[in-house]
């Protein structure tokens, strides 16, 4: 069965310019361009058109047949969707298995995941954030979103069934239980989504995202589009052009002026924008309207016909071609070309994969192979790729096993005398993208458990000592699983200058967090001045945060006598009110309280002023901005700004500032701490804290 032909009496172009300007916001979003902060929303317009085309064509087949044909149904999504996902994931895995082998292993979980339609899941189980990653991204990290269409795929022909089968209801009950379907998805956004946390949970769920498919589908039962292409229904529909014009503007605005942590997105906004594209693809459905006549310009359907393509070659593109490097921003001239690239892959995958397959048309294929009789090109029909697809995975199984047993081997073979000192390049570091921590070390160990490594002289002599460590479970670049490693986390130890620039300091990710107290006895030596210098301090200090003062927090406890650290991996600023509640109640709240948290996303200021007020008046308090080459960094100081002058006996410490164009301070990721960085941070702190005057 071939699919709707641009020339067939039902194509509406206005659907097309649709998808393109969707396409075109979630492209300027991935290239970081400022303009383009709410390019992400994109990917919600494409939700609502999805439900209401689904939708549309199910509706049409039981008015027709008066029944759905489930498995035509699904074998055209399949055809559709499946091939030229395939060829992207096989050409990057391709890429990857000669340029970054490691990098390959590390996203096999995505991969999977991928096929299976399950991404978004996958995500959300392990944790990685759509918005925060401080590794390269994972190059199919936008498949999240085809998953959740796939699933509602899946499942809406059956509902419909199960609906017209069991109850019979009306056209018009249909709207109402579908509207009902998409209220309940909105509440569970806004009951499960926490202000000033990382929104991927509700961004990621299908729970929380069949909304938009809901509105789209609710569309479909209100304004089928064979009533809004018939010439005969055309009259009195002014009123759909003007709310579709309405609907543009909304939709262009949340484009250009949203971002990813508004709290009013989460909590209202997304469901204003889905019923404002609703507005517009009723518009732009009907063939006469001035909607449909703007969004049908060729260049905006030659643009959207390919949509699904681009959308799929455009993120890997991009991703695969950037500096790893989080304070290197990509030219212009890069991201035109990269730009330039993800339509011409995506142009080519159109023509050779995506509409062969949909429309069981391989003459292209035919010409190309040196078949000139139509009847040799029926070998090359969707029967025989159909048998090829259980080969193709059973092939990515056994390519999948050589590299897990590869990367084994290599990582085993590393403890050899002849590796055991060396200082691993920053193309080996291996940033945690889930909790935001490198943990990076030049000793892995993947067979043997290490709860307690016991400091040794370096087999060859020199200044780099095999350091203490506890056992540290990494986490691949992109955010996924890796097979389990066991990595020697560097505490402070005697080392020369010049490696301590090149070495991390890493928290403990083996518990996550940790409320440490300095002990009282003479401290280690050290790089620069010889010895840590134990200051005795004249008011308790406590000190919160995340884990940029988790990784110092031994230099701390060395420096400041009697400091209590209470950090933890991937802490938000919200969760810092209940902590200090903890300690009001253990009386152990100290004098002086030093908090620094952002690094892992913003906060609002009704948080920080909770915060503050929990803390209270007679107690000073120190908040350290952050340096983090993320969108938020600036919002974050910009708060903390305020709160500083709001409040008198709050103080702000300027490590933003402070630690500009000093690179050695930090490791690859750009925000977490070498020991010369956290000697500096640990000086920084020291210095504010004893020059405050005793309560």
């Amino acid at each position: 069965m071939k699919e709707v032909k641009q020339n067939h009496p039902r194509y509406m172009p206005g659907l097309d310019g649709i998808r393109a300007l969707s396409v075109l916001a979630v492209i300027a979003y991935h290239l970081n361009w400022g303009w383009a902060s709410g390019g992400f929303l994109g990917v919600s317009v494409f939700f609502v058109l999805s439900g209401y085309l689904i939708t549309d064509m199910l509706l049409e087949e039981r008015k027709s047949k008066n029944r759905i044909d489930l498995k035509r149904f699904w074998i055209r999504r399949i055809r559709r969707l499946l091939p030229a996902m395939l060829s992207m994931i096989i050409t990057v895995a391709a890429f990857l298995a000669i340029s970054n082998h490691s990098r390959l292993i590390s996203i096999q979980g995505d991969i999977w995941s991928a096929i299976t339609y399950t991404s978004n899941w996958y995500n959300i189980f392990h944790q990685v954030s759509y918005f925060e990653s401080f590794g390269p991204p994972s190059p199919l990290g936008h498949l999240w979103s085809l998953a959740i269409e796939e699933q509602f795929y899946l499942l809406w022909p059956l509902i419909i069934i199960g609906l017209s089968r069991f109850f019979s209801p009306t056209r018009g009950k249909f709207v109402l239980l579908t509207l009902a379907g998409a209220i309940i998805s909105y509440i569970a956004m806004v009951i499960l989504y926490e202000p000033g946390t990382d929104p991927s949970r509700v961004y990621y769920g299908t729970d929380t995202r069949a909304f938009g498919l809901l509105i789209g589908a609710a569309l479909a039962f209100i304004c089928p589009s064979r009533k809004l292409i018939d010439p005969n229904l055309r009259k009195n529909r002014s009123w759909i052009n003007g709310m579709g014009i309405i609907g543009i503007l909304i939709v262009i605005y949340m484009f250009l002026q949203t971002g990813e942590y508004d709290q009013s997105l989460y909590t209202g906004g997304m469901l204003v924008l889905s019923f404002a594209t609703s507005f517009v693809i009723a518009a732009a459905a009907s063939p006469s309207g001035l909607v449909s006549k703007i969004l049908g310009w060729k260049p905006l359907r030659w643009i959207g016909v390919r949509s699904y393509s681009i959308y799929l070659w455009h993120y890997p593109v991009i991703v695969l071609t950037s500096s790893t490097s989080p304070n290197t921003d990509a030219s212009y001239f890069l991201q035109m070309i990269q730009l330039i690239l993800s339509i011409g892959f995506a142009a080519l995958s159109y023509s050779f994969i995506e509409t062969p397959f949909r429309s069981g048309n391989w003459r292209i294929w035919a010409k190309i192979l040196g078949f000139r009789s139509e009847g040799r090109a029926t070998l090359l029909q969707f029967r025989f790729f159909v048998r090829l697809v259980p080969v193709v995975i059973l092939v990515l199984i056994f390519v999948s096993c050589m590299f897990n047993q590869s990367s084994t081997e290599v990582a085993f073979n590393s403890q050899s005398p002849t590796n055991a000192n060396a200082i691993s390049s920053p193309s080996d570091q291996l940033p945690d993208e889930t909790n935001g921590v490198p943990t990076a070390s030049p000793i892995v160990d993947t067979k043997h458990d290490v709860p307690n490594a016991v400091p040794t002289p370096s087999p060859k002599g020199n200044n780099v000592p095999i350091v203490s460590a506890s056992p540290v479970p990494t986490a691949s670049p992109e955010g996924n699983h890796a097979p389990e490693q066991t990595v020697l986390v560097p505490t402070p130890t005697p080392v020369s200058e010049s490696s301590a620039a090149l070495t991390p300091l890493v928290p403990d990710a083996k518990n996550q967090d940790r409320i440490t107290q300095s002990e009282k006895k003479p401290a280690t030596p050290t790089n620069s001045s010889g010895a840590y210098k134990l200051v005795p301090l004249s008011q308790r200090v406590t000190a919160v945060g995340d884990s940029v003062m988790l990784g110092a927090a031994p230099v701390l406890e060395k420096m400041l006598e009697g400091i209590v650290v209470d950090a933890k991996i991937s802490r938000q600023l919200s969760q810092a009110t209940d902590i200090i509640k903890q300690f009001k109640a253990d009386k152990k709240l100290g004098q002086i309280v030093v908090i620094h948290l952002g690094t892992n996303g913003p906060f609002t200021s009704d948080q920080l002023e909770k915060l503050l007020e929990t803390i209270g008046e007679e107690r000073k308090i120190v908040l350290m901005n952050t340096r983090v080459p993320r969108k938020w960094q600036d919002t974050v100081n910009d708060t903390l700004a305020d709160a500083s002058k709001k409040y008198v006996n709050v103080k702000l410490l300027d490590w933003h500032s402070f630690s500009e164009d000093k690179p050695d301070w930090f490791a690859s990721d750009g925000v977490h701490l070498t020991t010369k960085g956290a000697e500096a941070y640990s000086n920084f702190i020291l210095d504010s804290v004893t020059s405050i005057k005793k309560i």
